[in-house]
């Protein structure tokens, strides 16, 4: 292997060749991963916990600082194991639609980071609604989601008025969301991925700009949001002082989902991913961004090379998180992996015995968008075992990711062929095949379980002038003979149940 020599005061000492440095922030855990350039091996890998709370109902929040200094904890953790390996650029991949504000003069944090999972501002956005009758096909029609307080615009609107009521000056507000949160704190440019940007609420898709209508509707000012750019458009260099080397570019930038899709190799109409994270995206990257179904959004997955590539979408609010909760619930101790957990205990019965259940913790997202929707359990007997609430659990992820795959192909002018699959859950079997099962069609587990972290990875690689392929395939689940009909009418029934619906 051809060798790099750098110079020291002792002589010259050989080192490995460059490598991407890259960066995953998610919604519970920040990791790095030091990836070779030419060959994408991973080098080294660090990561830290990053803690998550619920001080009300439907109020989800986090620490800025906390997600700062965990993410660089871990790129230290991982410069430390390869001293040896010169850094050439930095990529970045982020949970997406979480909110930040800081004081742009020192940095400082002026509030917590209000979750994806927040919402707190469904009952603004129903006012909303109420007051704007054209509001939400004005949102759809411009930003390709929906009127919905998952998205970021509600929220900032939220953290504005919070940070103001506590004594900011308005003109010092920086609003952005996680990506545009570590490029500052990195390089102290005001910058946001297109991608990410997307997720706003504020982005008209047409121009890739945002929209000034919007920025009225939502009453967010222009001049506290960071300046959108493409995906592999540079993002600045990294200050001195830091934990980090000074100096070294972030090359590329992109949401955790959307780099997971790129990782999976899901570049073309007809390809499909899952991720199975706290909770899900299900996307297909499609031809345009108009005329998605009911139910279904269109983001921007990425914007490489000046040309945009968009997805039709669908957002589960609670899939890794539901999992966590009943595992909890029938008694997993702290620390336990609730997917492994629960597939050890559902494996010992052969269904759920009739129970479904449906994590409507705060509300259903797609395809129902219902913020009303309540957790239900149905179907429970003096017969039912903690085995099949736990199979039930594991049932109700692969439902809602049915559902969107149904949703997706409801116009006839998508197919998912493969559902590619990534995310910690994907190391359940059983919810593997139960969702191949229910879906109807073969789940592919990649090779990569760092999907989002390669992906963003893969882009800086390429940019940097270097091939990079995506990840390979370590499992495919085939449908079994069972015909999932039956089991889809009975979750069709507690979804029903749940949104208040009659049932039959």
């Amino acid at each position: 292997m051809d060798m790099h020599v750098t110079r020291s005061a002792h002589g010259p000492v050989p080192s490995a060749p460059p490598a991407v440095l890259a960066l995953d922030q998610g919604t519970t855990n920040a990791k790095a991963l030091l990836v070779d350039c030419a060959t994408g091996a991973v080098l080294a890998a660090g990561s830290r916990p990053v803690g998550i709370a619920f001080p009300r109902p439907s109020w989800v929040e986090q620490d800025a600082a906390q997600l700062r200094d965990a993410t660089l904890a871990a790129a230290a953790e991982c410069l430390a194991a390869r001293p040896d390996v010169p850094v050439a650029g930095i990529s970045i991949s982020s949970q997406r639609e979480s909110v930040v504000c800081w004081d742009r003069r020192t940095g400082a944090p002026l509030g917590p980071v209000l979750g994806w999972q927040d919402a707190r501002s469904a009952g603004w956005c129903a006012r909303l609604g109420q007051d704007r009758p054209d509001a939400a096909a004005l949102v759809r029609e411009r930003t390709g989601l929906s009127l919905d307080p998952m998205y970021s615009a509600p929220k900032m609107r939220a953290a504005l008025d919070a940070a103001v009521a506590a004594g900011a000056a308005p003109g010092d507000v920086a609003l952005g969301t996680v990506d545009a949160w570590l490029v500052a704190s990195l390089t102290g440019e005001h910058l946001t991925e297109l991608g990410n940007a997307s997720r706003t609420l504020l982005l008209d898709l047409d121009t890739c700009a945002w929209d000034p209508e919007l920025l009225d509707l939502f009453g967010v000012p222009a001049g506290a949001l960071p300046a959108p750019r493409g995906s592999d458009a540079g993002f600045g260099r990294t200050r001195a002082g830091g934990p980090l080397p000074a100096g070294v570019p972030v090359v590329a930038v992109l949401a955790d989902s959307h780099a997971a899709m790129l990782q999976q190799g899901c570049t073309v109409p007809g390809t499909g991913k899952a991720t199975f994270g706290t909770g899900s995206s299900v996307m297909s990257p499609t031809a345009t961004h108009k005329g998605a179904p009911a139910g279904i959004t269109t983001t921007l997955a990425w914007h490489v090379g000046g040309v945009p590539t968009y997805a039709r979408e669908g957002n589960i609010v609670a899939s890794g998180s539901a999992l966590d909760w009943m595992a909890a619930t029938l008694g997993a101790g702290e620390g336990t992996a609730g997917g492994a957990f629960l597939s050890e205990l559902a494996a010992t019965v052969p269904d759920a015995g009739g129970v479904a259940f449906v994590p409507a913790f705060s509300g259903l997202g797609a395809p129902y968008w219902d913020r009303a929707a309540t957790g239900v359990l149905t179907g429970v007997t003096a017969g039912t075992t903690r085995a099949h609430l736990a199979r039930a659990a594991i049932e109700a992820v692969a439902h809602q990711v049915a559902d969107v795959v149904d949703a997706v192909e409801a116009d006839g002018q998508a197919r998912i062929e493969v559902l590619r699959a990534d995310g910690g859950a994907t190391r359940s079997a059983l919810l593997m095949q139960t969702q191949a099962d229910l879906a109807g069609r073969p789940v592919q587990v990649g090779d990569a379980p760092e999907a989002s972290a390669l992906g963003a990875a893969t882009l800086a690689r390429r940019t940097l002038g270097h091939p990079a392929d995506p990840a390979g395939v370590q499992q495919t689940y085939q449908p079994g003979p069972v015909d999932p009909g039956p089991a889809r009418r009975s979750w069709a029934r507690a979804v029903a149940r749940s949104r208040g619906h009659a049932t039959d």
